[in-house]
């Protein structure tokens, strides 16, 4: 993948793109229109098998508050982790955190027997978030001037401002979290002093 291309950058742009597509066509906080682009919603995914919808809701918002928040949140969290990891590895960090997010707040849904419909890139963008703690836990509490501390305080920030708050997929939040911590602690070596990566 070209060193120049930033692939958090290109992935808020693809969100942004879509987010217009989707106001220009119908407008992003219609229900019934949301759900026609692809977002989740339990009974299509479970009855029909549109199983397409847990990955083609983390590129769909409700109204721009919801979009600019996730973006801001992205292009902050996603540049540090890009670099410290690796254009491919955080690709499939945020892709398959995304998608393990989706799939617990369907797993919930199901439980609950709740036919809400969820968008959002927050769960991916989480995913985010949870390695770069994973990352820093690694890095020993520092890295490109990011701390420990400054991370763990944002992540809950966010969680308790989804707690407190109603209409937030706190499961995808979650879920998203875990999956791309777990998944950082796998992926991501230590550079070494001497351009190598550690064991």
């Amino acid at each position: 993948m070209d060193k120049k291309i930033s692939v958090s950058i290109m992935i808020i742009c693809l969100n942004v793109l879509v987010f217009f597509a989707v106001e220009v066509t119908g407008g992003s906080n219609d229900l019934d229109h949301m759900v026609a682009w692809g977002a989740a919603y339990m009974p299509l995914i479970r009855q029909e098998h549109e199983y397409y919808r847990l990955f083609s809701c983390m590129f769909l918002h409700f109204g721009m508050e919801h979009l600019v928040n996730n973006m801001l949140m992205l292009y902050f969290v996603g540049g540090h982790l890009e670099r410290a990891i690796g254009k491919v590895k955080f690709l499939l960090i945020y892709l398959a955190g995304g998608i393990g997010a989706s799939f617990l707040s369907y797993h919930r849904a199901v439980q609950e027997g709740s036919a809400h419909v969820s968008a959002g890139a927050s769960g991916a963008v989480f995913a985010a978030v949870g390695a770069m703690i994973g990352v820093l836990l690694l890095e020993r509490g520092q890295l490109e001037g990011l701390t420990m501390r400054q991370m763990v305080f944002m992540a809950a920030l966010s969680l308790y401002y989804g707690f407190t708050s109603t209409g937030v997929d706190n499961a995808a939040h979650l879920g998203g979290f875990f999956c791309g911590f777990v998944l950082a602690l796998i992926l991501y070596r230590r550079k070494t002093m001497y351009g190598g990566v550690s064991e």
